[in-house]
């Protein structure tokens, strides 16, 4: 079973699903409905202590009092999506990497396009930290939170990108 809740956190609305095994989703608004087609009404509303200890880690990181997690993560995607999710894992607080080295880490390093795809289609927001993926050219390229979250998000970490395109 799945287990659905929603956060108001200082990032904007957040959807969070959990199983038995972990985390499966930390959604923002703008990319929930694709996450909420793919639990097949598998879901119920239902706050479980694994949701408290989410918002508790997450409400340190915004804080700035927390620079990793340590939440049990269950994300649905195919082998490559993981080997790619895992690769942004590795990605350290406050540091950036391009599209080009992510793929470079993962031993693909052809792979440019669907390291990018793979990265759009992280259904854990912030803890798998796709926003620390950057253009090769150093701008800010797409986050399914929007730019702007993005450049939040880098900001709390102290990584200030100027440029957007």
């Amino acid at each position: 079973m799945n287990y659905y809740h929603k956060w108001n956190s200082k990032l904007g609305c957040l959807h969070i699903v959990t199983d038995d095994k972990g985390l499966k989703v930390l959604a923002f608004d703008d990319n929930w409905p694709m996450f909420l087609e793919k639990m097949n009404g598998d879901i119920v509303t239902k706050k479980t202590d694994l949701h408290d200890a989410i918002i508790k880690q997450l409400s340190e990181y915004i804080k700035g009092d927390r620079k990793a997690f340590d939440i049990p993560l269950n994300p649905l995607g195919t082998d490559f999506q993981k080997s790619v999710w895992q690769s942004l894992v590795r990605i350290p607080y406050g540091e950036v990497r391009s599209y080009q080295e992510q793929a470079i880490d993962i031993k693909k390093p052809k792979a440019v396009r669907a390291v990018g795809t793979a990265n759009s289609k992280n259904p854990i927001s912030i803890i798998i930290p796709c926003h620390r993926v950057i253009g090769k050219d150093g701008k800010l390229r797409g986050y399914a939170g929007g730019l702007g979250a993005k450049d939040v998000l880098l900001k709390l970490e102290g990584k200030v990108i100027n440029a957007y395109k």
